[in-house]
């Protein structure tokens, strides 16, 4: 019987270096394309590249974790896409200055309504990418994954045999 999860005296799972390699590069990606986004949407009253990148986040985590739950799906995708590319797209530590600064600055209803509507907006969006990806026809969802190594630069480590 595998270890129970929970269970705060189970072993923790291995760590494959690999894993660490495609979590690291795809957060490295995902990051750069939040910083793009933060340097092309305009500042202002309203945190508009932090709200565009975690609710878009929140979106594809949906779709991704309903295309992972496929058979066949590649082990390879969820370290890089979900962890990795996902992972570093989105932010928790920038929202939560944002919503502090906010505050700090007399706006007290603006930091409660960023706040508030970033979480039931985030939540929506990612059931929503999870209820459409699993109504996507089954081939597709298990199509994009295999597509995506084609993609990519031949750098990243490969699983050997």
């Amino acid at each position: 019987m595998p270890p129970d999860p929970a269970d705060p005296a189970a072993p923790a799972p291995a760590v494959r270096a690999g894993d660490l390699a495609l979590v690291a590069a795809g957060g490295a990606a995902g990051s750069l394309g939040r910083w793009g986004v933060a340097a092309a949407l305009p500042g202002g009253a309203w945190p508009w590249a932090t709200w565009t990148v975690n609710l878009s986040g929140a979106l594809l985590l949906g779709l991704l974790t309903g295309a992972l739950r496929r058979p066949g799906a590649p082990r390879w995708a969820r370290p890089l896409l979900g962890a990795g590319v996902l992972g570093g797209w989105t932010t928790f530590s920038t929202y939560a200055v944002e919503v502090e600064r906010l505050a700090a600055a007399g706006r007290p209803v603006l930091a409660l309504g960023y706040a508030g509507a970033s979480l039931a907006a985030g939540v929506l969006l990612a059931a929503a990418g999870l209820a459409l990806s699993l109504a996507l026809p089954r081939a597709l969802p298990r199509a994009l994954p295999r597509a995506l190594p084609r993609a990519l630069p031949r750098a990243l480590p490969r699983r050997r045999p």
